[in-house]
């Protein structure tokens, strides 16, 4: 976590918690999930283990860390509802394919959240922290 300051805890689950950091390297705002591994049953931990594999994370203190772009704008479901009848544009609309192009690539999401960028105006799949790699 050196690499990172805090900003707020935005968030908190079942898994563990969702905090707003700063990265000290480039800037950037991301989200970080903390869950505390220590607490959990070997085989849990070795299911969390193969289902990082995907997402940028490491180990720090008894706990799991997994690195997220940080999504302001919110959920899909709130962008539509506030589109108030007008149409996404092309743009905006490839990234609802990435789930397609997710399972093309033989990962399953598990905890699928459409999360909004307001900045750059586009839609991205988000949280992997629970997606698994399938052998077939």
């Amino acid at each position: 976590m050196d690499n990172y300051e805090k900003v707020r805890k935005i968030g908190e689950g079942s898994f563990g918690k969702a905090i707003l950091v700063k990265s000290r390297d480039d800037g950037k705002q991301y989200v970080i999930k903390e869950i505390g591994i220590s607490r959990h049953s070997v085989i849990h931990r070795q299911g969390l283990n193969q289902s990082v594999c995907v997402s940028l994370c490491f180990l720090e203190c008894g706990c799991l860390y997994i690195v997220m772009d940080y999504c302001e704008g919110g959920n899909l479901f709130k962008m539509i509802n506030s589109q108030k009848g007008v149409q996404f544009s092309e743009e905006q609309i490839k990234y609802c394919l990435a789930l397609k192009h997710v399972h093309g690539r033989k990962i399953l999401h598990r905890d699928i959240k459409s999360q909004v960028n307001r900045k750059y105006g586009t839609i991205m799949l988000g949280d992997f922290g629970i997606a698994r790699v399938l052998n077939r």
